[in-house]
């Protein structure tokens, strides 16, 4: 296998919260108690001390918060009372992220605990699909109050399975905005936005493998849990990605033993070797046969990245005088013909036709780029045989 991007070296170690690249856990999580919270501090309205911290909002935002940012119109539109900018309601308005916090400034009534936030979650996640606005919109809204949901799980040091559910659903939530904000190729601000989720995705997935060692010790307990291990792996594909901690070589070496045999991530360590060496029908029929729901909606968007290798490669290693059938292209890349034609020309590739209607694809051409404003969104044909 060519060492690819399996050799390179991801940056920016840092997880979520306070402690640096492992939780401290609190004596209370030793029990397979629902609120493993540590005991409450002595005033419920009084900084204290994030070691002993136990949040009391019983709302998905605190009222102090509620009314502030109802005074500044900082209200979204997705938490507004009748479309008024400057009312709201417990039932829709969502603690904001607060990128600068110190221990001095946390009230325990402004933190809430493991319930409430479930509750939240669940809450944030339903808009997804329960909305007219544009995705975008929706996507900023729950990207910011996910990241709240994550600061009050750190500030209170929660490790525990229901924690790591929360991770899960929160990873989820980036994995289908990573595909449907693909869906919006060609307008400049998704560009960013897009960059954003990755970055935050790759967070999550570090904190929660924190989390799964913590909590289980190094073996992996589930097919839920060697699912979300796999997402690491496949998150190579892309070619663009925030950088993550360690190359992916070293990441198999600390993996328990359980989890780098677990199905799923042999599966996306095959895709993604599939990919390295340059084996596209394998690689397509591999993903379209064998990937989870999760797994495909992650590597969805990388698709044509991988297609933009092969057409590098047939265009590179076949005959300038033989232009190759675009048909049998399209059905090696599992894609409609059009929509392939489309590919070669974002690449800046020209395309012709023979005398009986055949559309190809000369060779040896120049000027193959990949433009500025990405490739354009395509996923896998189900027309296409497998």
């Amino acid at each position: 296998m060519k060492k690819g991007r399996g050799g390179r070296s991801f940056g920016g170690e840092r997880r979520d919260g306070f402690h640096y690249n492992r939780y401290q856990v609190p004596k209370q999580v030793a029990s397979s108690s629902s609120n493993p919270a540590p005991a409450p501090a002595s005033s419920s309205n009084s900084p204290t001390n994030l070691q002993n911290l136990v949040g009391t909002c019983s709302d998905m935002c605190p009222a102090k918060e509620r009314a502030q940012r109802e005074r500044l119109r900082d209200l979204s539109v997705l938490e507004r009372l009748n479309g008024d900018t400057t009312k709201t309601s417990p039932s829709l308005a969502v603690k904001k992220f607060c990128r600068t916090i110190s221990s001095a400034d946390v009230n325990v009534s402004d933190i809430r605990p493991l319930p409430v936030l479930k509750q939240t979650l669940d809450y944030l996640m339903k808009l997804l699909d329960s909305t007219n606005l544009p995705f975008e919109i929706v996507h900023d809204f729950i990207f910011d109050r996910t990241r709240s949901i994550r600061q009050d799980l750190t500030m209170q040091n929660l490790v525990s399975p229901e924690a790591a559910e929360i991770y899960e659903d929160i990873v989820k939530f980036h994995i289908i905005s990573h595909q449907k904000l693909a869906m919006c190729w060609g307008r400049p601000e998704i560009s960013s936005l897009c960059h954003l989720n990755v970055e935050q995705l790759i967070k999550c997935l570090l904190s929660l493998y924190d989390m799964y060692q913590v909590i289980g010790k190094g073996k992996c307990t589930s097919n839920k849990e060697a699912e979300f291990y796999s997402l690491y792996v496949l998150l190579h594909l892309g070619n663009n990605l925030p950088k993550m901690g360690e190359t992916l070589s070293l990441w198999y070496r600390q993996l328990a033993y359980s989890v780098h045999l677990a199905m799923e991530v042999q599966i996306a360590k095959k895709i993604l070797r599939y990919a390295e060496m340059g084996n596209f029908k394998l690689f397509f029929s591999s993903a379209a046969m064998d990937l989870t729901n999760l797994q495909f909606s992650l590597i969805e968007p990388f698709l044509n990245e991988v297609r933009a290798r092969a057409i590098v490669q047939f265009n590179q290693s076949c005959y300038k005088l033989q232009p190759i059938p675009m048909r049998h292209l399209s059905e090696l890349l599992m894609v409609k013909e059009e929509e392939f034609e489309q590919l070669c020309k974002s690449c800046s590739l020209e395309t012709s036709m023979d005398d009986t209607g055949i559309r190809l694809l000369p060779c040896k051409q120049a000027t193959f780029c990949i433009p500025k404003s990405g490739l354009p969104f395509i996923g896998i044909s189900a027309n296409q045989s497998i």
